[in-house]
Parts: structure tokens; C-alpha cells; sequence
């Protein structure tokens, strides 16, 4: 069939469906034409030997009992081209019934009347029987597969795949790939790690090993001939990881298909929905599990306030919180904006949950004491999250004014109120950067958290203070991910700082959890860390991201070498020296043991520091920061030569 042909059937066709009468009328046509041959075959095609008269009579109770069997199991509602085991078998049931009915009503009135005339000749029967069953079962895959031909001929781009999974999602993906209209795909197999499937064939597919698979389709071929799809139900990060790679190292960018229990009614509904894989599902380590009966048991009819609540954790955690019902939930930041796009879509994906939830939106600054009261007293919250902070080392390395004022001073007027008006627990938000601090960020994060732990050790009976340290979160504002996927966007290059930077990671989602679980798991006092699996080179997730955008390192993206930034150091650490952790229930998470000053003693320092910040000296500011937390120790930063000083500004004890 020419081209153009195939494309203009396709075109017209590929949406629109036989009547399922029609199909019902040619099912009955096939018993009409069956019967008639059984008769013959059964006379030895004698066809005057044949009683038509008597026999029209046998047809007509075939006939009506086939219809009432076809009607009962609906064989002739399935859609034709996309005939199913399920369909064969509905067709086998209505036959198959259909023939006993035949053969017990002949049996009945033969019985009844005495009269030999009703009885059916069972060999008839019998033959009609193979004849229906066999022609409407091979006429529905008859169509089947001219329509699959039609497809396979179309025009359009061409795609060689091959399938990881010989299980139930990989032939739905088989299935659905070999439906699309707008792309041919070739499959060339399956491949399975369960030896026993090796050499075989499913659906007519042949199954590979991953080494024979390479072997036979990927070596031979060009990167961009070839796709994988990994389509496997449940799959550990560390093996996902690992197929990845393998493929990345033959310049084949993977592909994961959603798992068959994430669609609706259990099946994969489009091509479409077949994506490419995300880094965060390279992390190499299974997700964070929380206890969600607990979360809920603890937040339901509370009040919960959140800062920070339009910036990417702050907002995670806003919309983990909707679903345990919390009485009230408090967004509150200084970005106005950014809050009324997160009212807006609080309001549009969760508005069943937020019946039961009373949503308000307050535009205000942690700094600001005077607004932070009115609010604390107004509305009375029983959990705050605070993750309101400025987290950009270099700009806070130029800023330290703001970093200070924010990170420092804004926890605690958060953190004083919190005391002063009976909040039950107060979460703050912290970084790794906190641990053995090379820059500014990392040190006011350090001081807020030592803050937070002085006063719950100086009113143990009131508000639990609990923080939670964890590492880089994959696509947060700022993050490497969202500025690598625009260097890629644009062409290239990407910048790395330095070829041995190597830096934690975990989800948004994740991080989220981890605060939600801290908030329920602390008793006060603790710095909660979370074991986020081996450290990842920013370097490898620099080509990694390249190469599953699929492009070429150096070839289509370059990678350039900036130096380290201000602040910035080679690797960071979830623990000080210092520090040793406990464990928790929660397999994943731990307790750091650590040191703070008395809340007298930080009081006092924390005035002093207070005063510099007025006064505008940065270097004060920071020498203060550097008496306050010890082990902050400046790397390529312009504050290096405080370091070794032995004296501080107006400061009379040496280090």
C-alpha cells in the first residue's frame, strides 16, 4: 500500500471503531457459515443428502442460542485491532456455552416429545463448534494484525528499542510502543536479569541478558539508534543506578516507565508518560520512609506555622502538611508573590484537604519582632518550621550584614517568641554547611542552631527546640541541578567550581519528610542528621546530566573549571570532629551529640554581635561570628586573615 495511502488511513481511521452490532452480525454470519459447512463435512459434502428443511430449524435454535451466549459474555465489545487473551477467552466462553445450550435443548425436547426429529446430530455440532470458535477467534487477530502492519508501515520517525523488564510492565510498554501512530518502534527485545527467561520469547519478544544485549544490539549500533526503557515494578536505587550507568557508558540515555501502580486502573495509558530518567533517581539509595500515622496524630487540629513557606522547602513542607489536617496552616514569608502563587495552587490541587484545613497567607519578615508578635498572638501556632534563611554562600560570603540578620537574628526573635507564647515545638531548617563552617552561611547556620539549643537547656519545660541538618537538596532555588539544567538549555558550558567537589544530595520531597519526621521523633534539644548514602562528585553529576539530556561531553557540552567561590570547600560533612550521633527508631536518621555554649554566655556575645552588625563593620561582624562559633574557619574568603589573629575587635578574651 503506498505511503500516502497508509497515512491517509491512519489519519482517518485510527480513532474511530467498528459498531460492536456490526462485529456481532459478522460473529453470527461466521455460526451461519460454520453450520452449513459442518453439515456438509458431516454428509461428506453430499449436499443433497442433506434435510434443509428439518435442518433450518437446528440452525435457527444455534443461532438464537449463540446470540444469547455472545450477548451474556459481550465477546463482541472488545475493540477488534487490540484484541486480548481476555477476548479470545470471552469468545471460547460464549462458544463453548453456546454449544452445551444447543445440545441440552435438543436433549430436552427429543425427551419431552419422543421425537427423534429435535435431536441434533452431536458430530454437527462438534464440528461447528471448532469451525466458529476458530474463525471469529483468528478474524479478531487477523485484523489485529493488519492494523499492527499498517502501523508498522506508517510514516514517521523509526526507533530501535529495547526493553529492560520481561515482566507485566514490560509488556504493557511493549504493547503501547507498538500502538503509536506517530513513531514505528522496532523491539528488538527484552532484556531480564532472571536467568530462566534468557533465549526465551515473550509475546513473541525474545529475552536477553544485559551482556548479550549489548553485545548483539548496542555496540554495533549509534548512541542515538537506540533507546532503552526501564520498565521494572520495584527496582532498588543502587540497581537502578547501576543499569544507568552501564547504558550511559555506551551514550544511551535510559528511559524509566512509570510503574503499572501509579496509573489508574493499572494499566499505562500513553506513550507519553514513558520519561526519560531524572538524576534524583541516580541518587543510589532507597527513599526516606516516614511514619505518617504519627505526623498525622500529632498535627491533626493543630495550629502550624511555617517560614519561609514560598521558597522550594518551605513550600514541600506546606503542601506534606495539608495532607495530615492540620486545624490551621500559616505560610508565612516576605515574598509576596511567591506566597500567592503557593495559596493558588494549594488551593486548585488540594481543595478537598483544605476542608478541613483553614489556609492563611501572611506577607511578613522574620526580623521584623514587632509583626512576628502580632501574628504569634493572634493565631497561637503549635508547631513552627522555620526554614526561613539565606542560603547562598557567595552572596552571603559579600553580605554577611544579611546573613547574620536573617539567619541569626531572625531565629531568634522566631525562637524567643516561640518561648515566650507556649509554642509546643519549634523545627528549624539547617544545612551540613553548618559543620565545621568555611563560610559565612554556614557559620550563622551553626550559630542559629546553637541558639535554639541553649534555650531549650535553659527552659527545658517549655517549647522543644529540634533541628534538622541535612545535605544539598536536588532542585531547591539556588541548587546546582536548576543552574546545570539551564547552562545545558542554553548550549553550554557548564561551570564547575573544581574537578574534586563532591557534595551530598537528597529530594525536596525527602528533606521535607525528614523535617516533618523530627517534628514528631524530638523530644528537644536535638540536632537530628539523616544518612544520605555516599557522597556524589559534582563533577560526575555535572556529565551525568549531559549525558541524560542526550548530548556529548565536550563534543555538544563543555565542562569548564572556575576555581572553588568564596567560601566554598572541596567536600561537606554532616558531623565535626567533635560530634558523634545516637540512634533513632527511624533506621535513616541520627542524633548529632553536640557543643553549645550556656545561654548566658551566648546571650552576652550575641549583643556584642548585634552592636557590630549596627555599627556596619563586616570585618567585626565576622570576627565576632568566628568567637561565637570556633571551629568557623574561612576558605578562599577575604575573611581568611581573621583566622590567625589572636585578639578580636573589642573583644578582650583570645581564642
Amino acid at each position: 500500500m503506498p505511503t500516502c495511502m497508509i497515512e491517509n488511513f491512519l489519519s482517518n481511521y485510527s480513532n474511530k471503531f467498528v459498531s460492536r452490532y456490526f462485529v456481532l452480525a459478522i460473529d453470527l454470519l461466521v455460526v451461519f457459515a460454520s453450520f452449513v459447512v459442518a453439515c456438509l463435512l458431516r454428509f461428506n459434502l453430499h449436499i443433497a443428502e442433506v434435510n434443509w428443511p428439518l435442518y433450518k430449524y437446528f440452525l435457527l435454535t444455534l443461532l438464537g442460542c449463540r446470540l444469547a451466549c455472545f450477548l451474556y459474555f459481550r465477546s463482541y465489545a472488545g475493540i477488534v485491532r487490540h484484541t486480548s487473551i481476555e477476548d479470545a477467552s470471552a469468545i471460547f466462553k460464549a462458544i463453548s456455552f453456546g454449544s452445551l445450550f444447543t445440545i441440552a435443548i435438543s436433549l430436552l425436547l427429543t425427551q419431552i416429545t419422543k421425537n427423534a426429529l429435535f435431536y441434533i446430530p452431536f458430530s454437527i455440532l462438534i464440528i461447528e463448534y471448532f469451525i466458529s470458535l476458530s474463525f471469529i477467534v483468528a478474524s479478531r487477530f487477523l485484523v489485529k494484525n493488519m492494523y499492527k502492519a499498517l502501523i508498522a508501515n506508517a510514516p514517521g520517525e523509526k526507533v530501535d528499542v529495547l526493553i529492560y523488564g520481561a515482566g507485566i510492565l514490560g509488556i504493557l510498554t511493549k504493547n503501547t510502543l507498538l500502538r503509536n501512530r506517530h513513531k514505528k518502534y522496532n523491539i528488538l527485545g527484552f532484556i531480564d536479569e532472571n536467568s530462566s527467561l534468557t533465549f526465551k520469547s515473550v509475546e513473541g519478544v525474545r529475552v536477553f541478558s544485559q551482556e548479550e544485549a549489548i553485545k548483539r544490539f548496542v555496540t554495533p549500533r549509534e548512541p542515538e539508534d537506540i533507546e532503552v526503557m526501564l520498565a521494572i515494578h520495584h527496582i532498588k536505587p543502587t540497581r537502578k543506578s547501576q543499569i544507568v550507568k552501564t547504558f550511559l557508558q555506551h551514550g544511551i540515555v535510559v528511559k524509566i516507565v512509570p510503574s503499572v501502580y501509579e496509573r489508574l486502573e493499572g494499566r499505562l495509558l500513553r506513550p507519553e508518560e514513558i520519561r526519560s530518567i531524572k538524576i534524583e533517581d541516580l541518587l543510589g539509595r532507597d527513599p526516606i520512609q516516614i511514619d505518617n500515622q504519627k505526623i498525622g496524630r500529632q498535627m491533626s487540629k493543630k495550629v502550624a506555622l511555617v517560614t519561609g513557606a514560598a521558597g522550594s522547602i518551605g513550600s514541600e513542607i506546606v503542601r506534606q502538611l495539608v495532607h495530615f489536617k492540620p486545624k490551621v496552616l500559616i505560610l508565612l514569608d516576605q515574598s509576596e508573590s511567591g506566597l500567592y502563587d503557593l495559596e493558588s495552587e494549594l488551593r486548585q490541587q488540594f481543595q478537598a484537604l483544605l476542608a478541613h484545613t483553614t489556609l492563611l497567607v501572611q506577607v511578613a519578615d522574620v526580623t521584623d519582632e514587632t509583626r512576628i508578635r502580632q501574628i504569634f498572638g493572634e493565631y497561637t501556632p503549635h508547631f513552627i518550621f522555620h526554614a526561613a534563611a539565606y542560603k547562598h554562600v557567595p552572596l552571603m560570603e559579600m553580605h554577611p550584614y544579611e546573613a547574620l540578620k536573617v539567619n541569626v537574628f531572625g531565629t531568634k526573635i522566631m525562637a524567643d517568641l516561640a518561648v515566650e507564647l507556649g509554642v509546643e515545638r519549634f523545627v528549624m531548617v539547617s544545612t551540613d554547611k553548618a559543620v565545621n563552617p568555611t563560610n559565612v552561611m554556614g557559620a550563622t547556620k551553626r550559630l542559629a542552631e546553637m541558639y535554639v539549643q541553649s534555650l531549650n537547656n535553659r527552659f527545658p519545660s517549655a517549647t522543644r527546640f529540634i533541628v534538622t541538618r541535612f545535605g544539598n537538596v536536588l532542585g531547591s532555588n539556588g541548587s546546582v541541578v536548576p543552574l546545570f539544567q539551564k547552562q545545558i538549555q542554553a548550549g553550554g558550558p557548564i561551570t564547575v567550581t573544581h574537578p574534586e567537589v563532591i557534595r551530598y544530595f537528597m529530594t525536596i520531597p525527602e528533606a521535607c519528610q525528614l523535617v516533618l519526621e523530627a517534628a514528631t521523633m524530638g523530644q528537644g534539644g536535638e540536632v537530628f542528621v539523616f544518612d544520605m548514602g555516599e557522597p556524589i562528585k559534582i563533577d560526575d553529576l555535572a556529565q551525568k546530566m549531559i549525558q541524560l539530556s542526550g548530548l556529548r561531553i565536550d563534543k555538544d557540552i563543555k565542562i569548564v573549571y572556575t576555581g572553588l567561590r568564596p567560601g566554598e570547600k572541596l567536600y561537606e560533612e554532616l558531623l565535626s570532629d567533635k560530634e558523634h550521633t545516637l540512634p533513632t527508631y527511624h533506621p535513616k536518621i541520627q542524633i548529632a551529640q553536640v557543643q553549645s555554649l550556656p545561654f548566658s554566655e551566648l546571650t552576652s556575645l550575641l549583643q556584642s554581635l548585634r552592636k557590630a552588625l549596627r555599627e556596619g563593620d563586616k570585618t567585626n561582624m565576622v570576627a565576632y561570628l568566628k568567637i561565637l562559633v570556633p571551629e568557623f574557619m574561612s576558605n578562599n574568603s577575604v575573611y581568611e586573615q581573621l583566622d590567625n589573629l589572636e585578639v578580636f575587635p573589642d573583644y578582650e578574651s583570645t581564642r
